[in-house]
């Protein structure tokens, strides 16, 4: 979540907009703008009465879950089918910045932006689990699964927040990591971001939109390192597959494909991805060989004035 040249504060004096009229439309489709040759067509879902957005993350099979950045509501959807729904009419004063989904448990995790809080529902029956109070003074950005639980970026405070899931799904206390080394800049107007974990969580990987930079962070200790050769100007949300990882330039309407080496301390370019019907995505969600994004539309304000809110389906 970047709101450009908007100042923070805005964000807090913004009252709940109110839902435009349901509906639901698929845009057209023409194949992707990005280097190498598009297999596929982009595919347009249109958010339904959405007045905002900003997360994404993925569901069991083709499913997603996206979030109205200033209501807070959540939208479930199908790339396959190209269909998204009002799933859950959150109550009023949340936010819904970053999610991810925790398929196990069949929980959703969502990032409750300058709330300071974090919001979790139960996928299968809709019910609210929790509400995590992470923090008294921040911006809770993005969010990201592992087995042991779920780790929050914080955009204004140099920490990492941790929730961890028992193995039934009972969440514990939340946890406090402070950090050191280079993700610990806290200088710009948003800085820690998106948010990814290497297989077993041994390893953070934390977007740095103010610094453009990737850090690898050691969630033991709060450790941060650069990796070297990747530099992400308007970096918002982070994509992680094994080695390979995609960074969301929302501003730049682009995501940027990269490989990273064994030791996650380099990065190289492998493929830029481009749409016409971009419109400053903010987060994505990996379904195989496509790439969901959501857009934003923060080029038309903060809070953004956007007619609609759509999730673009691209090859990844």
């Amino acid at each position: 979540m970047i709101p450009r040249n908007h100042p923070f504060s805005r964000v807090l004096r913004r009252a709940a907009v109110p839902l435009l009229t349901l509906g639901l439309l698929v845009g057209s489709v023409t194949p992707a703008t990005a280097t190498g040759t598009a297999t596929r067509p982009d595919q347009v879902i249109v958010l339904p009465g959405a007045t905002s957005a900003e997360g994404i993350a993925a569901g069991i099979g083709s499913t997603f879950y996206a979030g109205d950045l200033f209501t807070g509501d959540i939208f479930r959807g199908d790339i396959r089918r190209g269909t998204a729904t009002l799933f859950i009419d959150a109550p009023d004063g949340r936010m819904a910045a970053g999610m991810k989904v925790d398929v196990r448990h069949g929980l959703l995790f969502v990032a409750g932006g300058p709330t300071g809080q974090a919001y979790v529902y139960n996928i299968h029956t809709r019910a609210p689990v929790a509400t995590l109070q992470l923090t008294a003074a921040g911006l809770i950005n993005d969010v990201v699964i592992t087995r042991r639980g779920a780790w929050f970026t914080d955009s204004t405070q140099a920490k990492l927040f941790f929730v961890p899931i028992a193995v039934h799904g009972a969440l514990g206390a939340v946890h406090t990591l402070d950090l050191t080394g280079p993700a610990a800049d806290i200088s710009g107007d948003f800085n820690l971001n998106g948010i990814q974990a290497t297989a077993g969580g041994r390893t953070l990987i934390v977007a740095h939109t103010a610094n453009a930079r990737l850090y690898t962070v050691d969630p033991a200790t709060g450790a941060s390192a650069l990796i070297e050769g990747v530099e992400v100007p308007n970096v918002d949300g982070i994509v992680l597959q094994g080695r390979r990882l995609w960074a969301v330039r929302n501003f730049d309407n682009r995501i940027d494909r990269f490989q990273l080496s064994g030791d996650l301390g380099h990065g190289t370019l492998e493929k830029v991805i481009t749409s016409p019907f971009f419109g400053v995505p903010a987060t994505a969600a990996l379904f195989g060989s496509r790439l969901a994004a959501v857009n934003a539309h923060f080029d038309t304000g903060f809070p953004p004035t956007s007619p609609t809110y759509e999730v673009v389906v691209v090859d990844a």
